[in-house]
């Protein structure tokens, strides 16, 4: 700031210089300003007066100069303040602390599961799951205890769904099932422990019959086990409600009864399987139950449909089970991709 007041100064001064000869003259009354042009020989003051009246000139102009001067160099060295603005800065949201994960991220292996597109996200696939088994016994023994044993039976199921494709190789869908069991053991099968322990009978006739309707909501995962996508596996989750009545026939008194029942199911059940492509977009499969939770409720009535009694059970089981192994075949619906 002195350069720049030091640089104002020089300008008065030499302000000064230049306005000098109008101040030559003057009169009783006060100084009298004269044109430049006005000064000749003959009027002209001497030497001592000129340099008198130019250092007077000079106090009178820097005076009335120096305020300004000063006014402005203190503005200049005010801090300069800013205007208040209305708008407010944006709050900075707080980092949430992130949980510690028993397995972190970074130290996840990539296992490259859903590296090979088995099946594309928006495509539909209609299909059905269908299961067949016999039982047939002529005079046959099991286990030295029961003799003479002549059974037969037969269970069957189908199961219709539809499924949709919501991302890669991840479906979501319904199925509806059917399930038709049929068994019967004839008279004249015989258990007996043997002659030390003295515990033998014959079993009567014995004969049961059931019709189930279901509905349930599965989720599957495929994984493609080629690069083309031909070969895969699959691992399904299941949540099901069934619904139906059965009959038990037995000899009694030499007449046979019939107990009628009505069932209720609920269960939850894991059934992993493989696939492949025997055309471009019909796939079969082959699946296996492998058990899960499961919740039965009861009600039995009589001929004329009164109520004789109830029972409920519940498990949790997982292992293979031979009656759910399910051979399917599935159609892809709008397939563009492949």
């Amino acid at each position: 700031m002195d350069m720049k007041r030091i640089g104002l100064l020089f300008l008065t001064v030499s302000l000064a210089c230049l306005l000098r000869p109008a101040f030559a003259a003057e009169t009783a009354d006060g100084p009298t300003i004269a044109p430049v042009v006005a000064a000749t020989e003959t009027q002209a003051p001497d030497d001592a007066d000129s340099i008198a009246h130019s250092l007077d000139v000079h106090t009178i102009v820097i005076s009335a100069v120096q305020p300004a001067v000063e006014q402005n160099v203190q503005q200049e060295d005010a801090p300069q303040q800013s205007a208040p603005s209305d708008v407010q800065p944006a709050p900075v949201p707080e980092e949430k602390p992130r949980k510690q994960r028993f397995l972190p991220v970074r130290r996840r292996m990539d296992r490259e599961i859903n590296k090979v597109k088995y099946v594309y996200k928006g495509e539909m696939m209609m299909g059905l799951t269908a299961s067949y088994g016999t039982l047939s016994s002529d005079d046959t023994d099991f286990m030295v205890v029961l003799d003479n044993i002549n059974a037969d039976g037969t269970i069957a199921t189908v199961k219709p769904f539809f499924g949709y494709f919501y991302r890669n190789n991840r479906c979501l869908g319904v199925r509806f099932g059917y399930t038709y069991v049929d068994a019967t053991l004839n008279a004249g099968a015989r258990f007996d422990l043997g002659e030390g322990n003295d515990v033998s009978f014959d079993i009567p006739y014995i004969g049961a019959k059931s019709n189930n309707y279901s509905f349930g909501i599965f989720h599957r995962t495929y994984a493609g086990l080629d690069p083309k996508g031909r070969f895969g596996l699959f691992a399904e989750v299941e949540l099901s409600m069934a619904s139906g009545k059965s009959e038990f026939t037995y000899e009694s008194g030499g007449e046979n009864k019939t107990t009628y029942s009505e069932n209720l199911q609920a269960k939850f059940s894991f059934n992993p399987g493989a696939a492949v492509y025997i055309f471009p977009n019909v796939c079969a499969t082959l699946s296996f139950g492998l058990g899960g939770i499961q919740y039965t409720h009861v009600t039995q009535k009589d001929a004329e449909g009164n109520k004789i009694g109830s029972r409920t059970a519940s498990k949790m089981r997982f292992r293979l089970n031979l009656a759910a192994i399910n051979i399917g075949l599935n159609v892809h619906l709008w397939n563009k991709k492949k």
